[in-house]
């Protein structure tokens, strides 16, 4: 049996609902944040897109992901969501549909996340990040207070960079 990676998944885009596959990142370093408009972690989308415009080009992909899981912080509707970023972050990677991150009713991609990481690695509030190799294998999560900008983030980002 082939093991799963992050490629066997698909989201839809934020706007127009297009199918989103993470297979057409095969080949890139993909960082998943769970995302929300109105939450304290909410500057973050400022470093992301910082974190974006460093290393694109380089290979990464920042895909935010909406979700009013925690307190109703991302109630918006698309359209809302999309205004919102761009007009206060300038958000230009690329984001998903809202989903739901946790639970029985979490994406698949967060439910295969959680059991390929184990026990305590799923999100536990907004902003939390996973790291995507190159190969579609899960690297590693960061939890919702670790700025996307922080040394940690950055070296792990640029190892995986390097990495076939």
């Amino acid at each position: 049996m082939t093991q799963q990676t992050a490629y066997d998944f698909s989201f839809k885009t934020l706007t127009g609902e297009i199918p989103l596959p993470l297979s057409q990142f095969a080949g890139k370093v993909l960082f998943i944040v769970n995302t929300a408009s109105a939450c304290g972690y909410t500057p973050q989308y400022g470093e992301l897109e910082s974190l974006y415009q460093t290393y694109k080009d380089k290979g990464l992909v920042v895909l935010g992901v909406p979700s009013n899981d925690f307190a109703g912080q991302e109630p918006g509707t698309s359209e809302e969501i999309a205004s919102f970023c761009q007009l206060n972050y300038g958000v230009s990677f690329p984001m998903t549909a809202k989903e739901h991150v946790r639970g029985k009713d979490a994406h698949p991609f967060y439910k295969w996340a959680k059991g390929v990481l184990g026990f305590g690695t799923a999100p536990k509030w907004n902003f939390h990040k996973y790291l995507v190799g190159r190969d579609g294998t899960l690297l590693d999560y960061f939890v919702p207070p670790t700025s996307p900008t922080s040394e940690r983030v950055i070296q792990k980002i640029e190892e995986a960079l390097k990495g076939d």
